[in-house]
């Protein structure tokens, strides 16, 4: 552990580990000053995910971006199930909805296109293995269309047939998610191997037992500091004037991916592009395909009632505009500067209407 407390001190940001005890010790202590939780929550927040982005560039260093890529999108979307957990218990179905068409669209396009942007500026072209793009692309679609199918449905007279449907589709996309990974990981694995190497090392890597352990064990912090995050949520947003929508689309999207978000960037400012498109296109697979259809069963156990996979027009136009401008810019397996650019303005526009044209319910 010796190798941890080194990074620590090398490392400015992580400095800041010291708010998460403050935070823990102000909520109890202040639990009506839900502006100032909100605020330490978030803050808290940077340092972990600093902290559980060089976690996973180790075991990324020992095993390789292919599993370095999956485990932290995984470890990460724990952040997003427990916001979704929590807004679930609450009966707040229009920020959990909101939170998850919101953590696709922000990994799909904020994410990718600021590791484009990022690491454009500093090479002048990176490539990436198009193979992992443009499966995780069909597997959005797949996603974005079983979605649409329960919202196209809603209007009939009958709101069993809805629940029954998002419950079938939500079993049949967990399904397409473990094949998926039985793919990628197993049967096809040789195909999916990163285009280039990107810059060296540490001389030194941490040992995987303790780059794993550090992994796990910040995520669990980060899932509390994030359920703290949530409760301060409603009188924070209250008194900024925010909807219920915009808060789960914009803010708890991109405050539940700054981890994944710090280990990307990182990626993309290495030339190591597929561990960054590794990063984001599968963790918004992974909270299409995994977090929406385990919400939707948890909702029969911990809801006041089930939740559908009925989302609001707006949300499936969004998610089926990123998914394809994603496919488009990443077919050719190169990256440039100004496609991050392009992927950065297209989401500017979806957070832009959803501030000022809230949906209606």
């Amino acid at each position: 552990m010796l190798s941890v407390v080194s990074a620590i001190r090398e490392r400015k940001v992580l400095w800041l580990l010291v708010l998460v005890p403050v935070l823990l010790a102000v909520k109890p202590a202040m639990p009506e000053a839900h502006s100032v939780i909100f605020v330490l929550s978030v803050l808290a927040i940077v340092p972990l995910a600093a902290l559980l982005s060089l976690a996973t560039e180790q075991v990324a260093a020992r095993t390789g971006d292919a599993i370095g890529g999956l485990l932290n999108a995984t470890l990460g979307n724990m952040t997003e199930l427990i916001i979704g957990l929590t807004a679930l218990r609450a009966g707040e179905y229009l920020l959990v909805k909101a939170s998850i068409a919101g953590a696709i669209v922000t990994n799909t396009l904020f994410m990718s296109g600021a590791a484009f942007l990022l690491g454009g500026l500093k090479y002048h072209v990176q490539d990436f293995n198009s193979a992992n793009t443009k499966l995780q692309m069909a597997l959005l679609f797949l996603a974005a269309f079983g979605l649409l199918v329960p919202s196209a449905v809603a209007d009939m007279d009958s709101q069993v047939l809805p629940q029954s449907l998002s419950l079938t589709i939500a079993l049949i996309l967990l399904a397409t998610y473990g094949l998926s990974l039985v793919f990628t990981l197993g049967t096809h694995a040789r195909y999916f191997a990163a285009a280039s190497h990107g810059e060296a090392e540490e001389e030194h890597p941490w040992p995987v037992a303790v780059a794993v352990t550090v992994l796990v064990g910040t995520t669990i912090v980060v899932a509390v500091v994030s359920e703290i995050f949530v409760e301060s949520l409603t009188g924070a947003s209250a008194s900024l004037g925010l909807t219920p929508a915009f808060v789960g689309f914009v803010v708890v999207a991109i405050v539940g991916a700054a981890a994944e978000m710090t280990a990307a960037f990182s990626a993309a400012r290495k030339n190591r592009l597929d561990l960054s498109l590794g990063i984001s296109f599968g963790s918004s697979t992974q909270i299409a395909l995994f977090v929406a259809p385990v919400l939707v069963l948890l909702s029969y156990v911990l809801g006041p009632e089930p939740m559908s996979l009925e989302f609001w027009p707006g949300a499936i136009a969004m998610i089926f505009i990123a998914t394809l401008t994603a496919a488009l810019v990443t077919g050719s397996g190169h990256a440039a500067w100004f496609i991050g650019v392009l992927m950065l303005m297209i989401y500017a526009v979806f957070g832009s209407t959803l501030f000022i044209l809230p949906p209606a319910h």
